[in-house]
């Protein structure tokens, strides 16, 4: 009976010990499991911060001494590396966690351990290790990856092995398929990256216009902003210096153009303060303060006119047409204000080019540029294939003759009569409005 006895105290031991042995296994899976996916998550956020981070932020951090913030950098420049050991180790730690699940889920349920296994991993993987990690380094990528930067950087050297035969592999994919076109970013692809930025407050509305315009600058040419032939005030080479005194006086203008016989052969301008100097001195003629101007012909880049008044140290161009005749004349004052807006000084007369005279009607300044009026009135430019610039050269376009007080027309149910016409050209007109049309512009 005794040794009976005692032999069931034994197995009952044995037993005891099993089960103890196998309850240790069992929380050492599960602690590995939770291990790995914590693993997971940081390999998942680690991929959408340095995705998502901003490097001028990291690259001022690194520039201030940020030693950190520099291998940040380094990493997030050597992305191709830095991705396939975030997918490596990412895989890594997937496949042993679903590993040790299998093995833990199938000692618990038997046969059924699989499919438990494999239905909770995938929970459990997406929600922990996928979704909500990218979540979270998605709200402060740059917080992240510079936390994450010392583990990181000590897998990238780890996996370097691995990481350069997947570079070999990748070289050898490029030469299998090779790429036609190179990808850059386009005009409308920036301006669309102005726009986010500037509706994610990251910037002010100042700031995008002023970004736009620098932008779309290259664009425009010495024809787009000239002041055109029939609007400029120049003075004769031989003209009494009383008559010159009162073109300053009466226009106000710091610049005249000078031009011998006719306004096609400009030869130079004045400066007003050289002018009022010759004339204290006691000169009777202009023909020692004229200045150079630069000759430009109606299709040169805006930018790459201005930078050759920059190198001429001079202020004014003239734009010549294909005869040689003079088309317009283009200040430096008129290519900055394409980028910053209008330059008033204090003796400049504001012109109001849209003044609304009632809830459907308003009245425009025909030397106001068309694309403006466009905008204003929000019109669909597609619909229109005029090569005018100015509202006015619209106008005759649209009436197909030289324009005269009374004239109308109809323009995308909008009517447009011409109320002051001179020299040839319209130079005021009335827009009746209807109500679409009227709300969007007010």
């Amino acid at each position: 009976m005794k040794l009976k006895k005692y032999g069931n105290y034994d197995n009952i031991k044995k037993t005891l010990r099993v089960k103890g042995t196998s309850m240790d296994k069992s929380t050492s899976q599960i602690l590995l499991i939770l291990l790995f996916i914590l693993m997971s998550a940081f390999f998942s956020a680690s991929e959408t911060a340095f995705t998502t981070l901003n490097k001028v932020r990291i690259k001022s951090l690194a520039n201030n001494g940020n030693t950190r913030a520099a291998v940040t950098l380094m990493l997030a420049e050597n992305y191709d590396s830095l991705l396939s050991t975030i997918l490596i180790g990412n895989n890594i730690v997937n496949i042993a966690s679903a590993s040790v699940a299998t093995i833990l889920f199938t000692s618990l349920f038997g046969g059924a351990g699989v499919t438990v296994s494999t239905a909770a991993m995938t929970a459990i993987v997406l929600i922990f290790g996928e979704i909500s990690p990218k979540f979270l380094a998605k709200e402060s990528p740059e917080s992240f990856a510079l936390s994450a930067t010392p583990i990181l950087n000590f897998f990238v050297m780890l996996f370097t092995p691995l990481n350069y035969l997947f570079s070999g592999w990748k070289k050898l994919l490029g030469h299998v398929f090779k790429r036609r076109d190179e990808k850059k970013v386009t005009q409308e692809e920036l301006m669309t990256f102005v726009d986010e930025a500037q509706s994610d407050g990251g910037i002010d509305e100042r700031n995008g216009e002023l970004i736009r315009s620098a932008i779309e600058f290259n664009d425009l040419d010495a024809n787009d902003i000239l002041t055109p032939r029939v609007n400029i005030v120049a003075v004769d080479r031989k003209m009494p210096m009383d008559k010159i005194t009162d073109l300053f006086l009466e226009t106000s203008y710091s610049r005249l153009p000078v031009y011998e016989d006719s306004i096609d052969n400009i030869v130079g301008m004045i400066h007003e303060k050289d002018y009022f100097r010759a004339l204290y001195k006691g000169e009777t003629a202009i023909a020692q303060i004229v200045k150079k101007v630069s000759y430009v012909g109606t299709g040169m880049k805006i930018s790459d006119l201005l930078r050759l008044l920059q190198q001429m140290k001079t202020h004014m161009a003239v734009v010549v047409d294909e005869f040689g005749g003079t088309e317009g004349i283009v200040t430096m004052e008129d290519i900055l204000e394409e980028l910053v807006g209008d330059i008033w000084d204090e003796h400049d007369e504001v012109i109001d080019y849209f003044k609304k005279i009632n809830d459907l009607s308003y009245e425009v300044n025909c030397a106001v540029s068309l694309d403006d009026m466009f905008d204003f009135f929000k019109i669909d430019q597609s619909e229109d294939e005029s090569d005018s610039v100015t509202v006015s050269g619209w106008v005759m376009e649209r009436l197909g003759k030289i324009p005269a007080a009374g004239d109308n027309f109809e323009f995308q149910k909008m009517k447009f009569t011409v109320t002051k016409a001179a020299a040839r050209r319209a130079t005021m007109v009335s827009i009746q409005l209807p109500e679409p049309i009227r709300e969007a512009a007010d």
